[in-house]
């Protein structure tokens, strides 16, 4: 998929972003942080319902500045007393960029929502250099703990029993962590039924072709993902740390861990594609249950513009594969 293919629109906000990214991050591997709030626009929480959505912000940690939002599809969108699975979603940007209220992420979480006919956990973790590894981790998965013990008032036909962890890029790799965690914990009511993995930000000092084929693509280049792995790995790590290479030398054995049935998309014209494909093999390798679906001509991203077909076809497959774990 060319920038010419993409809508006028959508082509300005990448360039700007792309502006964005490369004169925030500064060479000592820090973030102007202001300077970049203003190509991040938010989104406020809506009580009244927007394209079939409401929302609210919840904090669970005043303390540690955690808090996630939460998106309820309104009661012209459902039928009667139809129940509500939970999506925890994990927003990307590479650990250093982003939040649950970025306009992007609102925007998609809402697709999610009205589309899927699921209860949306947005979860807004701490970012990256000013939090490394394994902060975000540990971020997302006390959100996983707050759920399981919080006495929220949801909507009573909100289904604990049917929860799915899901993320994209950075927060696709955050959701692999999370569930691998989870697999190990002794939760009282939400039950891990899937993982969501849409284009996960994995690496490794190896350089694989597609990074080589796809390294000056204007959503995620070589160097701003090499740049973000040196913000967000301890000081002193190369990309083989297991938190980028989860399945290399370094990583641990996941064979007996319980991890949940997993949907895998990658994009068949984005640098993370070859990634992509040997954590798939790994996953299958580990004796896991994993779908691949790939869209040959998306781009990294792709899920953001919601005029795409591709951006459709996973919202269908994201239903599709959460109506296949929930039948059983």
């Amino acid at each position: 998929m060319s920038m010419e293919k993409l809508p006028l629109k959508f082509r300005i906000l990448l360039r700007l972003r792309s502006i964005a990214s490369f004169i925030s991050r500064r060479p000592n591997i820090t973030v102007n942080r202001f300077l970049m709030s203003f190509f991040d626009p938010k989104t406020p929480p809506s009580s009244k319902p927007r394209n079939g959505v409401s929302t609210n912000d919840v904090v669970f940690d005043p303390f540690r500045n955690l808090w996630f939002r939460l998106f309820l599809p309104s009661s012209s969108v459902l039928a009667d007393n139809v129940s509500l699975p939970v999506v925890v979603y994990y927003h990307g940007g590479g650990f250093v960029f982003f939040s649950a209220n970025s306009m992007p992420y609102d925007d998609f979480c809402r697709r999610l929502a009205r589309d899927l006919r699921v209860v949306v956990v947005s979860v807004n973790y701490r970012l990256s250099p000013e939090h490394r590894y394994p902060i975000p981790y540990e971020d997302g998965f006390d959100a996983l703990k707050f759920l399981d013990g919080t006495d929220l008032v949801f909507p009573a036909n909100v289904d604990f029993d049917q929860c799915f962890i899901a993320g994209d890029s950075a927060g696709g790799n955050l959701a692999h962590q999370v569930a691998v965690k989870a697999g190990g914990y002794d939760f009282k009511k939400l039950k891990i039924k899937g993982l969501i993995a849409i284009q996960p930000f994995f690496g490794g000092e190896e350089r694989v072709e597609s990074e080589i084929r796809f390294g000056k693509s204007p959503m995620l280049t070589l160097e701003e993902a090499d740049w973000f792995w040196k913000a967000f790995l301890p000081n002193g790590s190369n990309r083989n740390h297991p938190a980028a290479h989860v399945f290399g030398p370094r990583a641990g054995d996941i064979s007996d861990v319980k991890f949940p049935a997993t949907l895998l998309i990658v994009g068949g014209k984005d640098q993370l594609l070859d990634w992509g494909k040997k954590y798939y093999e790994w996953l299958k390798e580990s004796g896991k249950e994993v779908d691949l679906v790939e869209y040959p001509n998306a781009i990294h991203g792709f899920y953001a513009v919601p005029e795409l077909k591709d951006a459709s076809l996973l919202i269908k497959d994201v239903g599709d594969f959460m109506h296949k774990l929930m039948a059983v």
